[in-house]
């Protein structure tokens, strides 16, 4: 053997685990950081706007529990979504694409019959899907809301 074949032969590696997480599913001491409050910001409303901390770090415990809390108290603000609520919101998207309300972020009444007709047409399908399984005034309400953002679209079509 010579010398740099012998060289090769005892070189040993290392391996580094640089895996964040133990077995576990725990992060790793090394790879946490100091517990610290998550900055306050100015505006809350404003929280998923607030620049990131270097991309692929963790948030700590504290900063995840603050998370957990502000999503629970803007959870409690909101409404809960039923069917009704859902199939209301789509016709009011079919009703702004009729040009019977003014779209959002204009302020003006704009028409664009495609997107109207998708959006009946999905609500069409909740209805021939859900056929046989809603209650008695949620089939009314579907059936109603339908029969009138087809009249809208009629009428809205032929102008």
């Amino acid at each position: 053997m010579n010398s740099e074949e012998e060289k090769e032969q005892n070189k040993a590696f290392k391996v580094d685990d640089r895996r964040r997480f133990s077995s576990e599913g725990e992060l790793k001491p090394e790879h946490r950081g100091p517990e610290q409050a998550p900055p306050q910001l100015s505006n809350p409303e404003r929280a998923e706007e607030a620049p990131a901390t270097g991309g692929s770090e963790k948030p700590s415990r504290a900063q995840e529990a603050h998370a957990s809390r502000e999503f629970s108290q803007r959870r409690e603000q909101t409404p809960d979504i039923t069917f009704s609520t859902f199939v209301v919101g789509l016709s009011t998207q079919a009703l702004v694409h009729l040009g019977e309300l003014p779209d959002p972020h204009t302020n003006r009444p704009a028409k664009d019959l495609p997107a109207a007709q998708q959006l009946i047409d999905i609500i069409a399908m909740l209805e021939t899907k859900t056929r046989g399984n809603l209650e008695r005034d949620e089939q009314a309400m579907l059936q109603a809301i339908l029969f009138e953002l087809r009249m809208k679209y009629v009428e809205r079509a032929r102008h």
